[in-house]
């Protein structure tokens, strides 16, 4: 299993072979199996299959192939709409109305995800994290019909992979790892921490590409814009208020 994880790739391009749904019921049992705070496991998993609502789907991920490609697109969604629901069917008076219970109920999800996502590249399924589900959560409840208490958090392209892409680079273990207390990095830290990200090729080209100086450059001027953050926050946090974590 370790090796499966460090050897692990992004695939965007899937064959035309469908998952099995004794598999898909296989990857998914093991993804519930996720650890899950007090045992409440406040998420859900929206499986998309059907041509039509990936259709419906795909802008809300910026038209990106693997949605309408993938023979299944997995929402995993935070949701505390089922276990609010069993509270007061139980005399129960539920109190999740609150931004630290949407904490607790993404953090769910997101272990889940993890946990399928392992699970399907074990059984020789290609997996794609889309971080575009929180750009736009409000389109994505509308296609889903997401009831109040539920807030997409993140997606997964599913299928069965056709290409075999390079892994892309990581930061060394000692740039992410903290011994029991968090030490803060020196301008020679973060130069030394980088350096082998910056010397790659592909990276140089990317650098190019956008006519920047240097890398950070093309994630904070191109890719992670600041206006964009503070646009897709102001949409998201009016998600939270409507769906009534707010």
């Amino acid at each position: 299993m370790i090796d499966i994880l460090k050897n692990r790739r992004t695939i965007r391009k899937y064959t035309n072979q469908k998952i099995e749904q004794e598999l898909l019921n296989e990857v998914l049992e093991a993804g519930v199996r996720a650890s899950t705070t007090g045992n409440m496991q406040v998420y859900s998993v929206v499986v998309t299959r059907d041509e039509a609502m990936k259709e419906k789907l795909s802008p809300c991920h910026f038209n990106q192939p693997m949605v309408k490609q993938a023979p299944v697109t997995l929402t995993f969604c935070a949701d505390f709409n089922r276990f609010n629901l069993w509270c007061q069917q139980r005399n129960a008076e539920p109190g999740y109305d609150n931004f630290i219970s949407f904490v607790t109920a993404a953090i769910d999800a997101l272990l889940v995800a993890q946990n399928v996502c392992v699970a399907a590249e074990a059984k020789g399924l290609g997996i794609c994290y889309l971080g575009t589900t929180t750009y736009l959560a409000n389109q994505i409840i509308e296609v889903l019909e997401l009831p109040k208490g539920v807030v997409p958090i993140t997606t997964v392209t599913l299928g069965y992979p056709d290409e075999q892409p390079n892994q892309v680079e990581r930061l060394p273990l000692e740039a992410v790892v903290h011994y029991e207390t968090y030490s803060d990095y020196s301008p020679d830290d973060i130069n030394r921490l980088y350096a082998d990200k910056e010397s790659l090729e592909v990276n140089k080209a990317f650098v190019a590409e956008n006519n920047k100086e240097t890398l950070a450059q093309v994630f904070t001027d191109v890719r992670y814009k600041k206006a964009d953050n503070e646009h897709f926050s102001k949409m998201l946090l009016e998600v939270l208020k409507s769906q009534g974590f707010l």
